[in-house]
């Protein structure tokens, strides 16, 4: 049977060069209604935890989560699920240094312009809704205090403020954003979740 997930992989190889039919057919078979865009996967682990909590299965909603390879290939991916391709509705979540490419990449596909923006990046808004605290806790109940401890210690890190820290450790193995895109939303109560997660969440 026909999954999202096998419609994801078709769209990723098509934006890659590959074949469109593959896309064409099980966006008509699953079917698909709309596709969030989102730089890379830990925004889907995390936008992926949010739906769970809520008791949604965006998949079989007819909502492809979709991991770009980063934002400056927005352009290539609404083209071919906006207007120009498949016409499905789009959404998507960035951080602000990356709007510009949103912004310019689904006026030129003539979608609609309703993506959601972080003021740094994703990690940022969610160790400011949780407080570092609360994040060391989860980090050390994830087995991950060592480490951390360890990135602290390091000359470079010594003018930075806890907050900027916890940010950096997020992202300094392979991985581990994915990980605790899902932990730290998870830990989440219903009133911290950050204002663009939260918008992404009901525009689909």
């Amino acid at each position: 049977m026909a999954d999202m997930g096998a419609f994801r992989d078709a769209v990723i190889a098509w934006a890659a060069g590959g074949p469109a039919d593959p896309a064409r057919e099980l966006a008509e078979r699953l079917p698909v209604r709309a596709a969030v865009l989102l730089e890379g996967p830990s925004d889907v682990a995390a936008v992926d935890a949010l739906a769970a909590s809520r008791g949604r299965d965006l998949a079989a909603e007819g909502v492809c989560v979709l991991p770009m390879g980063g934002a400056m290939s927005v352009g290539r991916f609404a083209g071919l699920l906006g207007p120009p391709g498949l016409n499905l509705n789009l959404t998507g979540l960035c951080d602000e240094r990356e709007r510009s490419y949103y912004a310019r990449g689904l006026e030129r596909a003539g979608a609609a312009q309703q993506f959601f923006v972080c003021t740094a990046d994703l990690e940022d808004e969610l160790i400011r809704a949780l407080g570092v605290p609360r994040v060391e806790a989860l980090i050390q109940s994830e087995g991950d205090w060592r480490p951390l401890q360890t990135l602290r210690q390091q000359p470079a890190q010594q003018t930075r403020t806890p907050h900027q820290q916890l940010r950096r450790f997020l992202g300094t193995k392979k991985g581990r954003k994915i990980h605790y895109g899902r932990v730290l939303v998870e830990a989440l109560a219903p009133d911290q979740v950050p204002a663009p997660l939260e918008g992404l969440l009901a525009s689909v």
